[in-house]
């Protein structure tokens, strides 16, 4: 898709009833959204357009001996058992059912399959996302009301 197509694109979206638009292929990924302040007109359109990444292609290493580093060595990455919670749809990421309640799950918290976990607003939908799995809440990966995309890993969990 080229930037004229996208820009006639935006054009006819502002000029149509329609308040989001959501369009992915192989190619391109864009996400449009207007929005209306009910002081006065004030239109801001969101576009988010993504090329494919060429994936590197591995190049052959010549065999080299060993290094040994003086440096001490880096602390280990973060342990691979964790079990990863992610996003079942494209929304916006709530953690608690109203500004003034409390998380539904924090870091340390235990967590069961079927509890709830967060809220992903979806089109004016919030739609409550349950944990398919239980142990202890390690990470929460995402800020509250910030947008997620589909696959988001949004908590990290220790099944242990």
């Amino acid at each position: 898709m080229k930037a004229k197509e996208i820009k006639e694109l935006i054009d006819f979206i502002s000029s149509s009833g329609l308040a989001e638009v959501n369009i992915e292929t192989d190619e391109i990924k864009l996400h449009i959204i207007k929005q209306h302040k009910s002081d006065g007109v004030q239109v801001v359109e969101q576009v988010v357009a993504q090329q494919p990444v060429a994936t590197p292609q591995p190049v052959a290493q010549p065999a080299a001996a060993p290094i040994e580093s003086a440096a001490p060595s880096a602390p280990p990455a973060e342990s691979n058992n964790y079990i990863t919670i992610k996003s079942p749809m494209i929304g916006t990421f709530y953690n608690s059912p109203n500004p003034d309640s409390d998380a539904f799950v924090s870091v340390g918290d235990q967590v069961s399959a079927g509890k709830v976990v967060c809220i992903i607003e979806a089109m004016k939908l919030f739609n409550e996302i349950e944990s398919e799995i239980s142990g202890k809440v390690v990470k929460v990966l995402v800020d509250n009301a910030t947008p997620v995309e589909y696959d988001q890993p949004l908590f990290l969990v220790d099944p242990s």
